[in-house]
């Protein structure tokens, strides 16, 4: 073989790797000829340093094509290192900002890597896209990946979806509407009223269907003609509709409707009229709208009706992963018909009680409170209300908790579960008037106990969701005017908030439990997301912040100027992604008919989400850092 023929095959085995990694795979062609052109493959014994602080701005970028490249913190610092795998680059932002590294790369066992010099990584920088994108945006470009799987599987679950399999006779709701051929248009529109239908199905004096007219036959067969009312209504119905045998399958009818453009079919058993499903009975088994999933909330007159609609929600959650929601859009949807959901009870429970209660604000704390409920969500909720008039707080809170533990075992049986704490309203200690709840967090924040600091990560993240809101602005006005100023309970906070670590050892691995039940698994929630919380927590009671939510909060911090922007936006990246982990899971566990649970074994993840969740539980270290080092801990 000549030289000639050895080199492209030599470029075309080096294209073949670099397209199964990204983001290589998304390059142009053109773009990757260049890049394959330029590598050179070096082998680097295990132990052998590869960049260091001590060595100036690095010269080139690294692919690793075998083996393991390790990196470690001069501290020292658990956690603070990393590894990468094949597939992986390096040191990127150092060679972007023309920097020295922070830490030191070694090969972690015998490796080969590819070198890319700095010239042509500024030639790819700014003639691919792709690789810009992916260079500037790095933890971004990964996640929009993860996320883009995420929508695939999605997708391909709600299009596998067997719900269309099910026999039209099942879809019937009520018995068909009919009328005789000679009935005048106007007793016809009549009956459609009183009956609130937008169809009307024309069928002799044996069942047997002549014809069909609906609100578009009105329009078009009416209106337009100026027909009278007086006419038969067989003059303006359309004839011969659409008709199928009951034991006819649902997707049978999806199919007939889209080949003719009908929006009706009737279901007929032995050939006489049984009844009719409409396109909205068929495709509301594959679909669940926002809008009439909260008209059904609305609409709902007791907890029979409103039980079954959590499982709605969950079905809403896998159309919108399938669509492209982001996380932030999915846990807000969340809680907005969780909200709607509640105070539907609140309602219902109040026409039992006959209002016979105190004007009161329902609160909602913890994660409903911050709006980042996902799947599951146990209760966390109070009550402030405002003493009536010749009596006392005492009395106002005892004619009000037997409507507060109805309303708690209501949302139990609606999926909330009861709060094992029971932080909740049916508890006189959170069931308290305005004075109380301000005195109650002079004290916390005065003392600062162990106790009262927990209360604080909870109680202190409050919102309204039934009453009148702005009669709890004068408490959170107050609390915050007491963490800016109170240093030293902010420091507690602080402290506080460096107990829960994410889960990384020394050299970047995945410091895993070994407790019964829970072995080999990570705490998404405590591990992965609470140090993100407990953070935003903290800067917005330092820094005078209403919002309650983490993503606003650190937004609010970086609008303001107390946070970088670029900080702000990798942590809010890192903090998402380990949202849609657990979202992800909740989701799989409810399809498996499993108790949800935020623990997760990393190995039944793929490589692409473990490489993201590492490097996201790596931004929680770094935010957790600059806290440490704000509050000298």
């Amino acid at each position: 073989m000549g030289n000639k023929a050895m080199e492209q095959t030599a470029l075309g085995q080096t294209s073949d790797f670099l397209t199964q990694h990204a983001p290589f795979d998304q390059m142009d062609a053109d773009h990757l000829a260049y890049l394959a052109k330029r590598l050179r493959l070096v082998f680097y014994p295990r132990d052998t340093v590869l960049t260091s602080p001590d060595t100036g701005i690095p010269e080139q970028i690294y692919i690793i094509k075998q083996g393991r490249i390790r990196g470690e913190a001069q501290d020292g610092e658990e956690g603070s290192g990393w590894e990468l795998s094949p597939g992986e680059c390096f040191p990127i932002g150092a060679l972007l900002a023309r920097r020295p590294v922070q830490t030191i790369a070694r090969a972690a066992e015998d490796s080969f890597c590819y070198e890319l010099g700095r010239d042509a990584f500024d030639h790819l920088i700014q003639h691919s896209a792709v690789f810009h994108d992916f260079c500037t945006r790095r933890l971004a470009n990964l996640l929009d990946n993860a996320l883009r799987r995420v929508q695939a599987r999605s997708a391909s679950r709600i299009a596998e979806d067997n719900s269309l399999n099910t026999s039209l006779r099942s879809l019937i709701k009520r018995p068909a509407v009919t009328c005789l051929p000679d009935t005048p248009l106007k007793t016809a529109l009549q009956v459609m009223q009183q009956e609130h239908i937008g169809s009307m199905i024309i069928s002799d004096a044996k069942q047997q269907v002549q014809g069909i007219f609906t609100l578009r036959d009105l329009l078009k067969r009416v209106a337009e003609v100026e027909a009278t009312l007086d006419v038969p209504i067989a003059q303006v119905m359309t004839p011969e509709p659409l008709s199928l045998p009951a034991d006819a399958m649902a997707h049978e009818a999806a199919l007939l409707m889209a080949r003719h453009g009908f929006g009706h079919i009737c279901v007929l058993e032995r050939g006489r009229l049984l009844g009719m499903v409409s396109e909205r009975d068929i495709f509301s088994l594959q679909r669940v709208g926002i809008a009439s999933l909260g008209q059904a909330i609305a609409r709902a007159s007791s907890l029979d009706q409103l039980t079954p609609l959590g499982h709605d929600i969950h079905r809403l959650v896998e159309q919108m992963l399938a669509q492209g929601a982001s996380v932030e859009q999915l846990t807000r949807l969340i809680a907005v018909l969780n909200d709607n959901l509640t105070r539907r009870v609140i309602a219902l429970m109040l026409e039992q009680h006959q209002h016979n209660v105190p004007p009161f604000v329902w609160l909602a704390f913890g994660s409903e409170g911050r709006s980042e409920q996902t799947l599951k969500t146990d209760q966390d909720n109070g009550i402030l209300f405002l003493p009536q008039p010749n009596e006392t707080a005492e009395q106002s809170r005892q004619r009000l908790l037997p409507l507060a533990k109805t309303i708690n075992e209501a949302l139990a049986e609606c999926g909330f579960p009861l709060c094992p704490g029971n932080i909740m309203a049916s508890n006189p200690e959170c069931c308290l008037s305005l004075d109380e709840w301000r005195s109650r967090f002079e004290r916390w924040i005065d003392q600062g106990n162990p106790e009262h600091l927990l209360k604080a990560s909870i109680f202190f993240d409050f919102r309204p969701l039934y009453g009148d809101a702005s009669q709890i602005e004068p408490l959170r006005e107050a609390l915050l005017e007491q963490t800016h100023h109170n240093s030293r309970f902010r420091r507690q906070l602080a402290a506080n908030a460096m107990q829960l670590r994410p889960p990384l050892g020394l050299f970047g691995e995945f410091k895993l439990s070994s407790a019964e039940g829970q072995a080999h698994t990570l705490d998404l929630k405590l591990q992965g997301l609470t140090p993100f919380v407990d953070a935003a927590r903290l800067i917005a009671l330092a820094h005078r912040i209403k919002a309650t939510n983490t993503e606003d909060r650190l937004l609010a911090a970086a609008e303001s100027g107390t946070l970088r922007e670029a900080d702000v936006a990798a942590w809010l990246e890192a903090y998402r992604f380990i949202q849609l982990l657990r979202m992800r899971n909740h989701r799989q566990q409810a399809k498996d008919r499993r108790t949800l649970s935020n623990r997760i074994d990393p190995d039944t993840l793929n490589e692409l989400d473990r490489r993201i969740l590492k490097e996201a539980f790596r931004q929680g270290r770094k935010l957790q850092s600059k806290i440490a080092l704000e509050y000298q801990l």
